[in-house]
């Protein structure tokens, strides 16, 4: 089984915008779908592993399919924006990396699994 790229996955997309789509929808709208995503992302998520519990319209909450919308919406506005997601992923790996590397460690309120535990 190939693995999938970000650049097919931006390639995926395009192609589906132009064969479906008609057409990539304006910037602004694509932040407001994604903003929506993630709500709906963040609701199954604080209901699932948080303090609220599920509604009933909740009951065929899917978490992974929210997650896939959420990085469909971010694909199409890398794509119309011009972003290639592998350049900008390996770039903020690199800079979280030089940033974070002992400030997370070194951070007392996060405490290794095997701390919490003694």
């Amino acid at each position: 089984m190939n693995k999938l790229t970000f650049e097919e996955a931006q390639r995926q997309v395009d192609e589906w915008i132009k064969k479906y789509g008609v057409r990539y929808f304006g910037e602004l709208s694509n932040l407001a779908i994604l903003t929506e995503e993630v709500g709906e992302l963040a609701r199954i998520i604080v209901r699932k592993y948080g303090d609220q519990s599920f509604k009933k319209s909740d009951e065929n909450a899917n978490l992974a399919d929210e997650m896939a919308d959420v990085l469909w919406v971010l694909i199409c506005l890398a794509n119309q924006t011009g972003v290639n997601l592998t350049e900008a992923f390996e770039k903020n790996m690199q800079k979280k990396t030089s940033r974070d590397k002992e400030r997370h460690r070194n951070n007392p309120k996060l405490k290794k699994c095997d701390d919490v535990m003694m």
